[in-house]
């Protein structure tokens, strides 16, 4: 598969699929939670609380992993394997930009100084069960 290929359906995967883990590095050991991702391109980006155990292991090490897809019976879906660098973010555009109205039951809006998103940006991202050929590997 031709990179440009690769791209598209790394990107309609990402468009399509919302909910994903999110896993952290603790005393060198995988930390899992599932959380919300929104995209921009290849960028992922997730909201979380300043005061949580993974905006304090982000910190310590930027290094992450996300699956993103993989839904139904689970054969033959398409998904994502996501390595990357996160970096903890306040900016006010980009809260405003990836709020919605589900966030309401954990900020008190987009201005909410405890509401932050972690932006999140590949190093790696492989496409699983696409085809004969998987996993397909997209260096950025």
């Amino acid at each position: 598969m031709n990179k440009q290929t690769l791209n598209k359906e790394v990107l309609d995967v990402l468009e399509k699929h919302k909910v994903g883990t999110l896993s952290t590095v603790v005393d060198d050991k995988p930390h899992s939670r599932y959380m919300t991702f929104s995209n921009d391109e290849l960028m992922l980006y997730t909201p979380t609380n300043v005061h949580t155990h993974k905006a304090d292991e982000i910190e310590k090490n930027p290094n992450v992993h996300i699956l993103l897809g993989y839904e139904g019976e689970g054969y033959g879906d398409s998904y994502v394997e996501f390595e990357g660098t996160a970096e903890i973010s306040t900016d006010q555009e980009l809260k405003d930009r990836i709020w919605n109205e589900h966030m309401k039951n954990w900020f008190k809006g987009p201005d909410d100084p405890d509401y932050i998103v972690l932006a999140i940006k590949p190093n790696k991202i492989r496409l699983m069960n696409s085809g004969q050929k998987t996993p397909q590997t997209l260096d950025v």
